[in-house]
């Protein structure tokens, strides 16, 4: 799942980071709010954490504007901005949560699970289920044992099923990119969940529903 922090005091954003990305997450950090603008035009997230007083772009004002061009992203603020007028102004510009600091580590973590669990339920395909979140694949209710970038190129194929995916898109996925080692992946995938998975020569590949 994927995290783009907003926080310009360094120190607590390399904690932040640290500590989402021990539970998994996959962070971006960003100083200010063009920044922000920046990384959500060329990637899709599934979580803003925005500090408001950051330089360039203020929180509430890049929540505006994502919101005004659509950008419905869950949005939590985590300032230290804590009188009523200041939240009753973050959720009025479209935020999900309003935390002020300093939070309680545990508190957040929860929080962050209960929106992610509500904006992303589990990918089922035939006997297969997908708990995004847990980032656990199961088939007849038993777990599979899949690595993280089988797990991230197999969201992508359920995610777009009957959809051609572009071989980019799961380059984007590993570590070391090419056509030879995206065809190991999606041969393991086959083997392990037992699919048929086409191959769209030179372009990409797609999960069919059958």
């Amino acid at each position: 799942m994927k995290i783009l922090l907003l926080e310009d005091d360094a120190i607590l954003a390399e904690s932040m980071v640290q500590i989402l990305e021990e539970e998994n997450y996959e962070l971006t950090h960003a100083c200010d709010g063009q920044e922000v603008l920046d990384f959500s035009f060329e990637n899709k997230y599934d979580l803003y954490l925005f500090d408001i007083n950051v330089p360039l772009l203020n929180g509430m004002d890049t929540l505006k504007l994502l919101r005004e061009a659509h950008d419905n992203t869950p949005t939590f603020f985590i300032t230290a901005r804590i009188d009523m007028q200041a939240m009753l102004e973050g959720f009025n510009c479209g935020c999900d949560d309003y935390i002020k600091k300093p939070f309680d580590v545990e508190e957040l973590l929860v929080r962050i699970k209960a929106i992610l669990k509500r904006k992303n339920p589990l990918l089922l395909y035939k006997n297969i289920s997908f708990d995004l979140l847990e980032n656990r694949v199961f088939k007849n209710k038993e777990e599979l044992g899949l690595g993280l970038v089988e797990k991230e190129i197999f969201a992508l194929l359920l995610k777009n099923k009957n959809l051609t995916v572009n071989k980019g898109d799961f380059f984007d996925c590993m570590n070391k990119p090419s056509d030879a080692a995206l065809r190991v992946l999606i041969s393991k995938i086959k083997k392990v969940l037992d699919l048929e998975i086409t191959n769209i020569k030179g372009i990409g590949y797609k999960l069919e529903t059958i």
